[in-house]
């Protein structure tokens, strides 16, 4: 008895699993693959190891590059260190470590990011658009656009000047509508047309839920 409890392994002092859902007995059979010294055993050894892997989620076996992830995996979990062939380009402890880049954040000017990420777009494709009224149809639609994003933003009152003052930097000065004399929509009805369309889809969705009903 006291031999049996000196004999115990503790979890403290067994290897970290480097994949852990594979488990223990995987990774030893990984380690013993390392181990063999003709690299004709160690094939045979990681094909098996593969098959029974691939055995231990079958449900990703109808995913595009299963096995090329096995591998991968099985290369990660030896550290590296398994001296065997691999119908794939076997991973690096490099390229596993390298960083990833960091994601630009796709709005240029986060500061009116209430405005959303497709603004600068609409902006950006009437800069390229000749001058003449549909030109200018297109640029007051915008400038309403952002009005109705500030007032959803702010929920108070806005001035026409702020809006256009945004535009004007937002289009870098090549959209200037800070010396027009035409108004953009005013708040109550950019707040009530949003009223409106919410409304009529909650009709619209109670209607169709009638109609649907089945009656016994």
């Amino acid at each position: 008895m006291t031999d049996a409890i000196y004999n115990l392994e503790y979890n403290t002092e067994r290897e970290l699993l480097i994949i852990p859902e594979y488990g223990r007995h995987l990774q030893k059979m990984i380690n013993y693959a390392k181990s063999r010294e003709t690299k004709e055993e160690r094939n045979k050894l990681a094909k098996a190891i593969i098959s029974v892997m691939g055995n231990m989620q079958p449900h990703l076996r109808d995913v595009p590059d299963f096995q090329h992830k096995l591998w991968d995996q099985l290369f990660i979990m030896s550290n590296f260190e398994l001296d065997a062939d691999s119908p794939f380009e076997k991973p690096t402890k490099e390229l596993l470590e390298e960083r990833p880049q960091p994601l630009r954040y796709p709005q240029n000017f986060p500061k009116y990011r209430f405005y959303g990420n497709n603004i600068k777009t609409m902006i950006d494709v009437a800069n390229t658009w000749d001058k003449g009224d549909l030109k200018d149809a297109l640029v007051y639609t915008i400038a309403n656009h952002m009005k109705k994003c500030f007032l959803n933003w702010n929920k108070d009152t806005v001035e026409d000047a702020v809006i256009y003052d945004h535009l004007y930097e937002l289009s870098s000065g090549k959209i200037d509508l800070r010396s027009s004399e035409e108004d953009l929509s005013d708040a109550s009805s950019l707040m009530r047309s949003k009223s409106k369309s919410k409304k009529s889809a909650h009709h619209h969705k109670k209607s169709s839920g009638g109609r649907s009903r089945k009656r016994y």
